[in-house]
Parts: structure tokens; sequence; C-alpha cells
């Protein structure tokens, strides 16, 4: 009984050790930006959304890769 009493002392120790530690390292980052929201457009070829940023621009319209941009545009 007196080794599980020690042994259970010894890990809150070990606990409140690393909490204080993980509280003090994470006070000096500064805390990050959230993401803004972005436009989603459809690929004209496979209809899959992504980001207007990431899209090609084609005759007939946007596509998500160069592939789906030759095979609609010949």
């Amino acid at each position: 009984m007196k080794y599980l009493l020690v042994i259970v002392v010894v890990l809150m120790g070990v606990w409140l050790w690393r909490s204080r530690r993980d509280a003090t390292s994470s006070g000096s980052r500064p805390p990050a930006r959230p993401a803004q929201p972005q436009q989603m457009v459809q690929c004209h070829h496979c209809s899959v959304h992504l980001p207007l940023a990431e899209a090609r621009h084609g005759r007939l319209g946007l596509y998500c890769s160069e592939d789906h941009q030759r095979r609609s545009e010949p």
C-alpha cells in the first residue's frame, strides 16, 4: 500500500511539472491567425470543388488541373 501511494504522488508530480512547462512554453508563441475563407469554384471537366486561387482558367471555364483543361479544350 505504501508503494502505491508513492507511485501516485510521483505521477501527480510529473503531471503537474509537465502541465506547467507546457503552459509557459505555449505563452511565448503568438496565436495563430485563422485561415481566411476562400471562394470555391467547380472544375468544368470533373466537377470537383477547389479554391479559386488554385484553379486553372481556360476558354470554357475553370479547371482543377492542366490535364483536365487539355481534355476539355481540344
